[in-house]
């Protein structure tokens, strides 16, 4: 018996990877430690995180575009074999399948991103049947911001109006709409994204200020900063409030936890019973599942299944 259904709304890249011992300097040729190939985009990692997450009782949907490339023919595939249903991706004829040069250093783990939105911004510029991407079926829609800005508000506004439990990350970060939040059930965004999406005015903030501040804009039910190795805070709209701790581990990669985390979580919104939700044992199922993933090099490639938590 399916228990829940997660669609996720975003998008598909092909993934070049670079290890590097650092960041070259402008003019300088540096000798790398290893390059790969590989799937993702946050809607294609955060869809394949829900579905290496979830039991046999919630199913996982892809909304999204790629071009009529190879790196489209194979994206299909690679959906497939995950267990996604993929019959909503678009293959856009005369289009490229976006990609993103990622770079991650091997002291710290940490990534660099450059992303080339190709089909994935390959939208009319006025609302046209196009646009309509949410799925009659799904009970959580989960959301980025690797599509265009006003797509994604399109479908987080009727998302929300349809009564579907919207998850938002925004990422990369864009001061949204004041009106949008209404339409957000959950946000999730790391600590640079909290106050990139808050305007300068309230950079200064601290992660527990900005997560209540995010409450009052209109989020309904939950707004999650995840701060790295510093664990994350909380705050709900039944006014429970905290942090949970990160877990200690050796970072190897930490190109894909953002999604990893985003996928677990919306895991735990699926399989929601009767409207009661833990979500202290959510946030620690995720943050638990993205401390896997960071221990991995790649992006899709690191994300965990169940079984490994």
């Amino acid at each position: 018996m399916v228990q829940g259904r997660i669609a996720v709304i975003g998008s598909l890249n092909v993934d070049f990877i670079t290890r590097t011992p650092r960041v070259p300097e402008g003019g300088e040729t540096l000798t790398v430690t290893s390059f790969d190939t590989g799937f993702g985009g946050k809607g294609a990692n955060q869809a394949v995180a829900c579905a290496r997450l979830a039991d046999k009782d919630v199913k996982v949907s892809m909304i999204g575009n790629v071009g009529d490339d190879l790196f489209g023919n194979d994206y299909f595939e690679a959906l497939n074999k995950e267990g996604i249903d993929a019959s909503k991706v678009r293959k856009l004829k005369g289009q490229k399948t976006g990609i993103a040069n990622i770079v991650v250093e091997d002291n710290s783990g940490e990534n660099r991103i450059m992303f080339a939105s190709h089909a994935n911004y390959a939208f009319s510029e006025k609302p046209s049947a196009e646009w309509d991407m949410v799925p009659e079926e799904a009970d959580v829609v989960v959301f980025q911001l690797e599509l265009p800005l006003a797509v994604v508000l399109h479908n987080i506004e009727k998302a929300s109006k349809s009564g579907k439990h919207v998850l938002m990350n925004p990422a990369p970060a864009s001061v949204l709409p004041e009106n949008t939040y209404q339409y957000i059930d959950t946000l999730v965004m790391n600590q640079s994204e909290s106050a990139i999406c808050a305007g300068d005015s309230r950079s200064l903030a601290s992660p527990e200020e900005l997560a209540v501040q995010y409450l009052k804009k209109g989020v309904k039910d939950a707004v999650v900063i995840t701060l790295g190795g510093e664990g994350l805070v909380y705050a709900t709209a039944a006014g429970v409030s905290g942090r949970v701790a990160a877990q200690r581990v050796q970072v190897v990669d930490t190109t894909a936890a953002g999604d990893t985390f985003a996928g677990g979580y919306a895991v735990q919104l699926a399989k929601r019973v009767n409207g009661q939700f833990d979500h202290k044992q959510a946030l620690e199922f995720a943050t638990l599942a993205a401390s896997k993933s960071v221990q991995k090099h790649g992006a899709m490639a690191a994300i965990p299944y169940l079984g490994d938590l």
